[in-house]
């Protein structure tokens, strides 16, 4: 058996808890989830778990905030005032709407917050700030 290297296409089955032990995401029931390791395409800490595994090692590890999401930053937070919204959307607080930046690109926001005249929209990723534990399996290195 070969042990996952940068390079590697990993099939892995995981579960993510938070630190109170609430599960956030979970391939449990679901095909596994593949990525290549050293493309980005997972936060830091969880490709850095997965290296140096073999298939059917299981293993639990706690990945800090900076190996994750990142700390929650003030600056992706922003007042809007509601006449600024398009016509027709009412929003709710927990709500997920889509936003364009000056350059064309979209993403998500949260509406954390809704005024008389403006709502309150948060862009952090939801798990920004959030010290993250997966207990991982691999199954395939490809």
């Amino acid at each position: 058996m070969s042990q996952a290297k940068k390079g590697d296409t990993v099939h892995i089955h995981y579960t993510g808890r938070l630190d109170d032990g609430t599960v956030f995401d979970t391939s449990e029931d679901r095909e596994p989830l593949s990525f290549e390791i050293g493309e980005g395409m997972v936060i830091p800490g969880f490709e850095e778990a997965v290296t140096g595994m073999e298939p059917g090692d299981k293993k639990t590890t706690k990945i800090p905030t900076d190996q994750a999401y990142g700390d929650r930053r003030e600056d992706m937070i922003v007042t809007v005032s509601l006449e600024h919204l398009p016509e027709g959307v009412e929003p709710k607080v927990g709500e997920i709407l889509q936003m364009s930046s000056g350059d064309d690109q979209t993403f998500n926001v949260v509406v954390s917050e809704i005024g008389e005249d403006a709502i309150v929209l948060d862009a952090n990723h939801p798990l920004a700030g959030e010290d993250l534990t997966f207990e991982i399996e691999l199954v395939k290195v490809a």
